[in-house]
Order: C-alpha cells, then sequence, then structure tokens
C-alpha cells in the first residue's frame, strides 16, 4: 500500500509532501489506543533478543528514528506508534527561524538518495519544548537535537546551545549536539578540536545543572578525514559524552546527476559506506568505550546488521524511511534475526563491533545494495 502511496506524494515537491506526512502523523498520535496497538503489533516482530543499552538509555531494539523528521517534536506519538526504539526531534535552536529559501528539499530516486539544505527551519525551542511537556504516552525515549541559529556567531555558538539545553533537556531523555550540518555557513568548524572541547564542556556542565545525568550525544559529519575522527574521538572522551551520533548527511557527491548539482547535505544509500567507516573508525579509536548511534543509508536488515558490525549500538534511519514507509521498522526487525542466528549470536549486542573481533560474516548470496526493491 505505501509504493501507491509514496508514487502519489512522489508527485508533490519533496518538501509539501513531508509536510502532509507530518500533519497525518500527528493527527494520529492523538489516537492513543490505536498507536500502543500498532506499536505492539510491530515489536511482535522481535522473536530474538533485541534490545540494546547506550549510556543510561534501554532500548527495545536496535532501530531509531534520525533528527531531522519531525523538526518540532509535533509527531513524536505518531512517529512511535511506528516501532521506533527512540525517536529524535529537531535540529532546534533558540529562536524561531524560517531557514534557507525553498525549494531545498529534493528527492534523487534513482540513488535513493535526498540532499537537502533546509538551514535548522524550526519555530524555535520554547515551541518544541511546548510539544514535549503536554504528552503523556511514554514508551521509548526521545532525545532533542540542538543546534545555533544562523545569525549567531560562530564565537557566540555556546550561548544558543545552551539556551538550548535549560528549554528542551528537562523534557527529553537525552540530548544531541548537532555541530556538523552543511547548512548552516560556518558550523562544521565548531568540530575543530578546541572549539569543540569548549562547546561541549560547557553544554555538559549546564546540562548536569538542567537535568543531572541526561546523557549528551555529539552528531558528526561523515566527510571527517580519519585522523579528524580520531580527534572528535578524543574530545568527546576527554568531556564526558555518552556517544557520537556517526552521522550526518555529506557535502561529497559520488554520483552524477541533475539535482546533484544542487547545494545541500546528502542522505540516503550513497551515504552509507562513508558513514560506516567514520562508525568503524570511531568504534576502533575508542577501543569500543565510546557507544555509537550510526546513521547513514540504511533501508535494509542487512544494512543495520552492518553498522551493528561495524561498532553502533543503535542504528537510526531517515531517508530510508521516506522511501520505504511506515512499516519499514517492523521489515528490519524480522530481517535482522535471521542474520544474527546465521552468525551465531543471541542477541544484538553480541553483534556490536563484532568486525573489530574478527567474528566472520556468512557472506550473501547478493550484495545488500542490490536485495532492495526497486523504488518508483
Amino acid at each position: 500500500m505505501y509504493r501507491l502511496a509514496r508514487a502519489l506524494l512522489f508527485l508533490l515537491p519533496a518538501e509539501r509532501a513531508h509536510r502532509l506526512g507530518m500533519t497525518l502523523l500527528r493527527w494520529f498520535g492523538h489516537l492513543s489506543g490505536l498507536c500502543q496497538s500498532l506499536r505492539a503489533r510491530t515489536l511482535s516482530a522481535v522473536t530474538y533478543d533485541a534490545s540494546v543499552k547506550v549510556a543510561s538509555l534501554e532500548l527495545a531494539h536496535p532501530v531509531a528514528l534520525a533528527a531531522g523528521l519531525d523538526k518540532e517534536a509535533e509527531a513524536v506519538d505518531g512517529l512511535l506508534a511506528l516501532g521506533f526504539a527512540a525517536v529524535e526531534v529537531g535540529t532546534l535552536t533558540p529562536r524561531p527561524q524560517p531557514g534557507n529559501p525553498t525549494p531545498r528539499l529534493f528527492r534523487i530516486p534513482e540513488h535513493r538518495a535526498l540532499i537537502n539544505r533546509m538551514g535548522f527551519n524550526n519555530h524555535g525551542a520554547t515551541h518544541a519544548a511546548e510539544h514535549l511537556r503536554v504528552r503523556t504516552w511514554h514508551p521509548a525515549p526521545v532525545g532533542v537535537n540542538i543546534g545555533k541559529n544562523k545569525d549567531t556567531p560562530l564565537e557566540k555558538a555556546v550561548d544558543d546551545y545552551v539556551a538550548c539545553v535549560d528549554t528542551l533537556a528537562p523534557l527529553g531523555d537525552y540530548v544531541v549536539v548537532n555541530a556538523s550540518s552543511p547548512n548552516t555557513p560556518g558550523l562544521r568548524k565548531l568540530q575543530e578540536p578546541e572549539a569543540l572541547t569548549a562547546l561541549l564542556r560547557a553544554v555538559k556542565a549546564r546540562l548536569e545543572q538542567v537535568a543531572p545525568g541526561k546523557p549528551l550525544f555529539l552528531k558528526i559529519a561523515p566527510d571527517l578525514t580519519p585522523e579528524a575522527v580520531d580527534e572528535v574521538v578524543d574530545v568527546a572522551r576527554a568531556c564526558g559524552l555518552a556517544g557520537l551520533i556517526a552521522t550526518n548527511t555529506t557535502i561529497a557527491r559520488p554520483f552524477e546527476h541533475p539535482v546533484a548539482k544542487e547545494a545541500g547535505g546528502l542522505s540516503g544509500a550513497p551515504v552509507r559506506e562513508p558513514a560506516n567507516a567514520v562508525i568503524r573508525r570511531a568504534y576502533a579509536r575508542s577501543g569500543g568505550e565510546l557507544p555509537i548511534i550510526g546513521v547513514g543509508g540504511v533501508f535494509t536488515a542487512e544494512d543495520v546488521y552492518e553498522k551493528l558490525r561495524a561498532g553502533a549500538s543503535v542504528v537510526q534511519v531517515y531517508t530510508g524511511f521516506i522511501y520505504e514507509g511506515p512499516g519499514m521498522v517492523r521489515r528490519l526487525l524480522e530481517g535482522l534475526g535471521p542474520l544474527l542466528a546465521r552468525d551465531g549470536f543471541r542477541s544484538v549486542r553480541e553483534a556490536i563491533g563484532a568486525d573489530h573481533r574478527g567474528v566472520p560474516m556468512t557472506p550473501l548470496a547478493v550484495p545488500a545494495h542490490e536485495t532492495v526493491r526497486p523504488q518508483a
């Protein structure tokens, strides 16, 4: 059914289709009984030990939703009804801002990809906080992803992140510092060691004041050099972070396509391997001591499994969800169990970082990227 719905949605401009989808999810979220029933049905696909723990977060399984879909925390309950183990909202800024001029979201179905240059469009942290405050159903963790306003100078960026912590941290289960979006000018300079250390120490200190014990994560870019990944890992550990989210969108264009000329961050299937490379490097650098949430190019259970073995404890989806639809979580969970059993794992936790331990993986008859259904 979603294949038909997607074909109709893809007739609309990408951002308008996104807005329609979010409206439907927001309305569905008000039907508490249906939400609970649908979530239970989706989680019934887990017939193996899928539970994972990241910092203090207990998750029923490793498939979560990345930031970027629900920027305003308006459809959290509708999204949790689809079975996600966690939902991350944002990126949110202290003050409302319209984002970049439209059009700013583009599909590339031939490559199962999106390009966006949204520019942190949102109604501000206070608006999102109101949505989070009125929620009464809490079946899974909800994270808040925070950034700075476009017109805030880099030298004052810390003030914006701290302001977001004050407003949002008490209402979320974890906080994510987004210093890696390519769509806010100069933002990625905050990933440089000195600036990053100052930012993370300030955010961590304020977080301990307003929401003690809440985990703090850092979201990083897939375009970092291996040496830069090492530096980020070292800074994150020195600042006492709960973990990394790897990765954001890429500014690289690994294929030719008319839409690929558009400015912005590329997400989807082309980011799968660059993200996996960052996950592997970060896991190795920390010796598995710094938890990683992996994101980028997840469409199939094989993609989830690959990230787990590379070192991710949790895997987030975004672009894959746009292409695969509401039944995606159940399909991923159904497909993950046989992959674990095939390689002798009794739980998801045993598979995390398996590649670094030299645990062999049974070769697939068909490469994972070729098993995805053709897209309309």
